[in-house]
């Protein structure tokens, strides 16, 4: 038989987050600190209009777009907290998470061999999702020293003729870096002056710590050379939900609303229901769910200092990056020692990219009763180690 896979798909490597969590999923009493997902139920009201959504017989298709109620919801939301005017009808489109609006706008703007400057380390789908869209990613590697941000020298190194897209992703998963308006001034100088185009991931807008959070879409001559991309999963704790959207101008939001309506038609209608509540009245519970991981990021701050483990101060989204460089080991022998001694699964910085190694991802997406055992953990290993 002749082999029925693409080259493509069989040359991308398995998510290395997942390796662990097939182990811990089958260890008895193990703690979990490595999935992005928040501890918190989604807020009851949010839920309740989604069942009253179903109890309405709202099971229908929506349009390809998205509702057109919670299209001009997203449009109020970015416009009161970035000051930016999106057309619901026509620059705003909704989709099955963040997730799959990353990747129809991969597929949408590029050609062959067209390059995308990825800043690692970062989420995992953007490489994968380049290479399947026939782009060729092109890989900055983040430095501690530079709190992970990205500077305008390492954006002017990897540009070439052949590039076409920036991806941004701050505040940032896994490093929990983030980018201020005086840092994304300097990038979208360089971006206009090349003729390049942004994927701006902000799904962990929500969550900045040190200040409101800033968009590259609200800088002068950025908002029609960015998609920007967010969703519901992490500021309002609707991860099963999925839903997320994309906005940016009507020439690529119709070709992207094109390919989604082939691919999946329209996003979940209950969920879309739900998100208009979520938007309308889910302020308070946002602002209270910020508050709890403010708490556990300030305690597991103090605890890293008080065992000698580095770690730069994340401004956003729900992870620390420790460095564990002094041990000799590499993030992921260590993440399985770990694992394995005491119980707790982190990830690798590995996972996300090569210039995460020597720091593991450690989420606080979880209850501070749980941290502090986990954290009680990892001082007993670190101590050990160093005997």
């Amino acid at each position: 038989m002749r082999n029925p896979l693409s080259d493509k798909i069989t040359d991308v490597k398995p998510s290395g987050i997942r390796k662990f969590f097939d182990i811990v999923s089958e260890m008895k009493d193990a703690i979990s600190l490595g999935v992005g997902e928040p501890d918190f139920d989604t807020p009851w009201h949010i839920r309740e209009e989604g069942i009253y959504a179903l109890e309405k017989g709202r099971t229908f298709y929506t349009s390809n777009a998205g509702l057109k109620e919670l299209r001009e919801e997203i449009s109020k939301y970015i416009n009161r907290k970035q000051g930016i005017s999106y057309d619901p009808m026509k620059e705003i489109m909704v989709t099955v998470g963040g997730s799959e609006a990353i990747d129809v706008a991969l597929r949408c703007m590029l050609n062959p061999g067209d390059e995308v400057i990825i800043p690692e380390p970062c989420y995992v789908s953007y490489v994968p999702c380049t290479k399947m869209a026939d782009g060729v990613p092109v890989i900055i590697n983040l430095k501690n020293e530079n709190r992970f941000r990205l500077t305008p020298e390492e954006l002017s190194d990897a540009i070439t003729e052949k590039t076409k897209v920036l991806i941004l992703a701050f505040p940032n998963n896994p490093t929990g870096a983030i980018m201020e308006r005086g840092d994304l001034e300097k990038i979208a100088k360089i971006v206009i002056e090349n003729d390049l185009y942004v994927i701006s991931d902000e799904i962990y807008s929500e969550l900045s710590y040190t200040g409101e959070h800033v968009s590259i879409a609200s800088v002068p001559g950025m908002r029609d050379r960015t998609i920007m991309i967010n969703g519901f999963s992490k500021a309002f704790a609707m991860t099963g939900w999925r839903l997320g959207y994309a906005c940016g101008p009507e020439l690529i939001l119709k070709q992207m609303i094109k390919l989604h309506q082939f691919a999946i038609m329209c996003a979940p209608t209950t969920s879309q229901y739900a998100a208009v509540e979520a938007l309308r009245n889910g302020e308070e519970d946002v602002n209270v769910m910020r508050e709890a991981y403010n708490q556990r990021r300030r305690y597991l701050m103090h605890t890293f200092k008080e065992m000698g483990l580095p770690c730069f101060e994340p401004g956003g989204a729900f992870y620390v990056f420790p460095c564990i460089k002094e041990f000799g080991m590499t993030s992921e022998e260590f993440a399985l020692k770990f694992l394995e001694e005491e119980k707790v699964a982190v990830v690798p910085g590995t996972a996300f990219g090569d210039c995460g190694e020597g720091f593991l991802r450690i989420s606080y997406a979880y209850s501070l009763e749980d941290l502090k055992v986990a954290i009680e953990r990892l001082a007993r290993f670190v101590e050990n180690l160093r005997k």
